[in-house]
């Protein structure tokens, strides 16, 4: 035990107090608790919790300064250099009515908690305050105890407030140019700014370009993780910093053994809250984890990386539509690193609903507010032909629509539709020109309407992006999709670009406002390349987004497919001939990853050649295939001839085979391998 006022001018235990009165900032809140506290009018004990570095011992040493300027006897304990309890005859407990007992650490040895709370403090005088502090929030068990009730107040402590945050950069003499790139690494937690400016002031050639060393990195992980139990649990630990929010679920995908047990020790750390959506760090503890690995381990990195990204795919392609967004964000919060920040809040300040018939009111006086009146009657003409594709955003809390959004799949439009949009018109017009749709597939336009208050980096617009990422990635056959923006802000587009969507250099006009219309081919860059080049690091491509992992497809029309179908079979034997074939650029080989494109369009065409074995109808037209292209016939007349067939018949069957395997392979383009009923699916041949 000490005494808060041991220190006389001119030691140096005076200097050190002096020097850390100076970076104390804020916590005017839990000063306003404890000086109450203090003059009786507040609670017998005070318990403040907050994650390790976050500033409690600190709270404490300010807490003993205004005890004794108050005049009142101050004594600290660390909890570290107690005994455990039981095993020390020495008794802490204050005499003095006037006392103030500040206990640090109390978490540090194992029973002290309980005992605090059944023998020691039931003995302290009335009048007396005792301060306990720790990493943990106290057991359940102080609030179930009705005695408690009114004599317990317990202080969460949490960082400091951004002003808060740069008042201790001020004290610290931090740099004008360093204090963004800082307080970025260390947000309001305390440990990390002063760590970070000791290391920020020495490096000041840095600028903006500071990052942590791993100096700073290693000595925040000791102070606010310490020693794991194991390498499992650092691994999930390390799973947990590197994802949005972890569930059980999520966990067993990057660990499948002991992910229950797991989870259950990540939710009792002191760092780690929970939401709605799971689990979550502290954001610095987040940050040292994330960097730590990444210099550590970087090849473990990667394979965690890659594991909950392919599960976070697939919780986006299996979410109900309700849970979509949230998907999504889960998703795009792996690659948080790429591009421009972005808010990955829940979203929970506001909601999305499907567009009512009684809505239809709302829509137009959102949309006029926003965009003016032609804008408002776009929307209006397209909520009553297509109510589905709309939906509508409210604050939560009042119920005030703030946005809509609507997403048109078009398969197809009249002329009263390309008159009444110039938006769509406009799209529409694009696609036919530069690949046009092909049987079943679809055009989507994306339109949205904001108020102005909501526009920039309000979350509502960050839920209205992860909508249409959903739409897009959960489309089936969507040909094209085009998001039309009015005066885009430089996040958005800078973001939308970054995404592989392309700018048309024509801008439609809806009254007196320019629309810029970003567009998209998925037939060239499906879904699942997309989220390939996604994982990339952000470099700058051809189109001014990512760089390309796989080369762009080729979009070919029926008649172009069949025509390459054809020539292919001729030089089947000729891997240098097939490949030129644009076939080797088409969703029918992409979809075999890993081949030769070359080899894999040979197999393919050899496959769809044996499949016609299955049908009795179409083995005649097997054979006739098999001697002309699999045997090698030198001739056609040569071919008939072994096949033992008049050269008419033998043509026949030979043409009917031909076309057979173009439709065959035409629904694979356009549906993928996997699905059924390929002949009977297909329409007759071109």
């Amino acid at each position: 035990m000490s005494s808060g006022s041991d220190n006389t001018s001119g030691s140096l235990g005076w200097r050190l107090q002096a020097t850390r009165e100076t970076a104390f900032v804020g916590r005017e809140e839990e000063l306003a608790v404890f000086t109450a506290a203090l003059y009786g009018g507040g609670c017998s004990v005070l318990y403040v919790h907050g994650p390790g570095g976050v500033g409690k011992s600190a709270l404490l040493r300010r807490f003993a300064g205004e005890a004794a300027a108050a005049g009142r006897p101050v004594s600290m304990v660390d909890g570290r250099t107690l005994e455990p309890p039981g095993t020390s005859e020495a008794d802490p407990v204050p005499r003095d009515a006037d006392a103030v007992l500040l206990v640090d650490n109390v978490d540090r040895v194992h029973g002290l908690e309980g005992w605090l709370r059944e023998r020691f403090l039931p003995r302290v005088p009335m009048g007396a305050l005792v301060v306990i502090a720790g990493r943990c929030p106290p057991d359940m068990r102080w609030q179930a105890d009705p005695g408690w009730a009114g004599a317990l107040e317990v202080l969460p402590l949490r960082d400091l407030r951004p002003g808060d945050a740069r008042a201790l950069m001020d004290a610290r003499g931090v740099p004008a140019e360093l204090r963004e790139p800082l307080q970025a690494f260390a947000g309001g937690h305390p440990l990390a700014l002063l760590l970070g400016a000791a290391v920020a002031v020495k490096d000041g050639g840095a600028g903006r370009r500071w990052t942590p060393d791993q100096d700073v990195v290693g000595t925040l992980l000791d102070q606010l993780v310490g020693e794991l139990p194991s390498a499992a649990h650092r691994r999930a630990l390390e799973v947990c910093a590197h994802a949005h929010t972890t569930t059980e679920d999520l966990l067993r995908a990057a660990l499948p053994q002991d992910a229950g047990t797991l989870f259950g020790w990540l939710r009792r750390l002191p760092f780690v809250e929970s939401c709605s959506l799971g689990l979550f760090p502290h954001d610095v503890v987040r940050e040292v984890l994330e960097a730590d690995l990444r210099w550590r381990d970087p090849e473990g990195y990667a394979v965690m990386h890659d594991r909950l990204r392919a599960h976070l795919a697939e919780k986006v392609r299996t979410a109900s539509d309700v849970d979509a967004p949230g998907a999504v964000a889960a998703l795009l919060y792996l690659h948080r690193g790429n591009g421009p920040p972005d808010d990955f809040r829940d979203g929970g300040e506001f909601g999305e609903e499907l567009l009512r018939q009684e809505d239809v009111g709302t829509l137009v006086r959102v949309a006029t507010a926003a965009e003016g009146t032609a804008s408002a009657d776009c929307a209006a003409f397209w909520a009553e032909r297509r109510p589905e594709a709309f939906r509508l955003y409210r604050r939560t809390g009042t119920g005030e629509p703030v946005a809509c959004s609507a997403w048109l799949r078009l398969a197809e439009l009249d002329e009263q539709e390309l008159a009444a949009d110039p938006v769509v018109a406009a799209a529409w017009a694009h696609a036919r020109a530069t690949t046009p749709l092909r049987a079943g597939e679809h055009l989507a336009v994306g339109r949205l309407w904001v108020l102005p208050p909501y526009r920039g980096h309000a979350p509502v617009m960050e839920v209205i992006r992860w909508r249409m990422i959903a739409d897009c990635l959960r489309a089936e056959r969507m040909a094209w999709s085009c998001v039309a923006l009015r005066h885009p802000n430089q996040a958005w587009a800078e973001r939308l670009r970054r995404y592989g969507m392309r700018v048309l250099s024509e801008q439609p006009r809806l009254g007196d406002d320019a629309h810029t219309l970003f567009v998209h081919d998925w037939r060239a860059v499906p879904a699942r390349a997309w989220l390939e080049r996604m994982n990339q690091p952000l470099v700058a491509g051809p189109a001014g987004g990512p760089a390309a992992a796989t080369a762009e497809l080729a979009v070919l029309s029926r008649a172009q497919f069949a025509e390459a179908v054809r020539k292919a079979l001729r030089q089947l034997p000729r891997l240098d001939a097939l490949a030129a074939s644009p076939l080797t650029r088409t969703r029918l080989i992409a979809e075999r990853a890993g081949q030769d494109p070359a080899t894999a369009l040979g197999e393919v065409l050899r496959q769809a050649i044996d499949d016609l074995r299955e049908d009795p109808r179409s083995v005649k037209f097997h054979r006739a295939l098999s001697a002309t292209y699999l045997r090698g016939a030198p001739t056609q007349e040569l071919a008939a001839e072994r096949l033992g067939l008049p050269f008419t018949t033998y043509r026949r069957h030979l043409t009917a085979g031909v076309e057979r395997v173009c439709a065959d392979l035409w629904h694979r383009e356009l549906y993928g391998t996997s699905a059924p009923a390929y002949r009977s699916a297909c329409a007759a041949p071109p």
